[in-house]
């Protein structure tokens, strides 16, 4: 353990960067071996768009950096936080739960209140606009809805009292697993579903892309599955049932165009989202 704390304490910003590119790349190319999906579509035009929004969420990012440095570096200084508070215990046991709870405040409480607060699902719905699902989707944040996630990253690290190190060993595993979870690919189902008692897997996060309620508003996680079923927001459609996309916004040039996606968040509000028993 104290090899991989050392590594993310000094981890090049290069290293980052070779994480998020290498992950997509490597989902890319199996998704395109294996698709589970064969969409009708431009891969490379899809791609384009969902990569700006790559970008944009790094150059948000890159120029709030500094807050959360300072965040981690407080809460260590002054062993402020949750993990301060606990008893002393293995290496490996607190880093699971400094973990699992950086991801229930920067993953999966800030995906809730994008769903529940109005203004804020005016940004996400963007993420939500996507009809092809794939490796690329991941990042697809409009750029008020990346300043808003990177504010609950720097909440999460503030309760937590996560030391930096942990902070970018959760950005590199979010990173990673978001672009897993959204890949056009499938498990084994008997895989998927064991796996999805602990970790989100395609099946299971692909639900939430369905484009009708309630399944849209379900399984918010990113990393951990285990805070959805603790907080009931966890459902089951199967692999053929779902239909990507979001029912206000089902028109390909809605939802393909870049320059409207980006608009999308200052236009009438679609409020009158269809139910789905």
């Amino acid at each position: 353990m104290d090899s991989i704390i050392d590594y993310f304490s000094h981890i090049p910003s290069s290293h980052r960067g070779l994480i998020l590119a290498g992950g997509i790349a490597f989902f890319w190319l199996l998704e395109s071996l294996k698709p589970m999906l064969r969409f009708d579509y431009s891969k490379w035009q899809h791609a384009g768009i969902n990569i700006f929004f790559t970008l944009t969420t790094i150059v948000v990012n890159f120029a709030l950096a500094f807050v959360l440095l300072m965040t981690a570096a407080w809460v260590t200084t002054n062993h402020f936080g949750i993990l301060s508070l606990m008893p002393e215990t293995n290496i490996w046991v607190s880093s699971l739960l400094g973990l699992l709870l950086l991801d229930f405040i920067g993953a999966y409480l800030a995906h809730l209140s994008e769903h529940k607060i109005k203004l804020l699902w005016r940004f996400h719905l963007i993420h939500h606009t996507d009809t092809w699902i794939d490796t690329t989707s991941a990042n697809r944040h409009h750029p008020g809805e990346s300043v808003w996630r990177f504010l609950f990253t720097v909440m999460a690290t503030f309760i937590v009292g996560a030391p930096m190190w942990m902070v970018f060993m959760y950005q590199s595993l979010s990173v990673v697993f978001s672009q897993f979870n959204h890949a056009n690919i499938a498990l084994p189902p008997a895989l998927d579903k064991a796996l999805s008692w602990f970790l989100v897997t395609p099946d299971m996060h692909k639900v939430h892309h369905h484009y009708m309620l309630p399944y849209t508003d379900s399984n918010y996680g990113n990393i951990f599955s285990v805070w959805d079923r603790i907080f009931g927001t966890f459902r089951y459609l199967q692999r053929g049932h779902v239909v990507y996309g979001v029912d206000t916004h089902m028109e390909t040039a809605e939802n393909n165009s870049l320059s409207n996606l980006l608009r999308i968040p200052f236009q009438k509000s679609r409020d009158a989202r269809k139910n789905q028993s």
